[in-house]
């Protein structure tokens, strides 16, 4: 909701998304029911496939990818497992230095 990074990429994303495939919700609205715990849900990405299934980080990242014609090679790529790890080490290291860079894009 407040977080200037997710604001872009989000913004990014729905540019991206010319066939509204996805659907983004915002958990610090009290109204956004959450399936999971709302703290964990603003510790992470996550992604509620159309069969029901939360998935988390770099997974999360893929899923929405794999919608959104312009990026779908990278999410075809993620869904090798090596792959999928190396992005989720990647996306941990971010995770690590969120606040600075949140801090720097006020």
């Amino acid at each position: 909701g407040a977080c200037p990074l997710c604001i872009r990429e989000i913004a990014l994303m729905r540019r991206l998304d010319k066939r509204q495939r996805i659907a983004f919700e915002d958990v610090t609205e009290p109204s956004t029911g959450c399936p999971l715990d709302r703290s964990l849900m603003l510790a992470r990405f996550h992604a509620t496939t159309d069969q029901g299934e939360t998935l988390s980080g770099a997974a999360a990242f893929a899923a929405m990818w794999r919608e959104i014609p312009p990026l779908r090679p990278l999410g075809l790529m993620a869904q090798n497992r090596v792959v999928l790890a190396l992005l989720e080490r990647a996306y941990t290291l971010f995770l690590k230095v969120r606040p600075l860079l949140q801090r720097l894009a006020r």
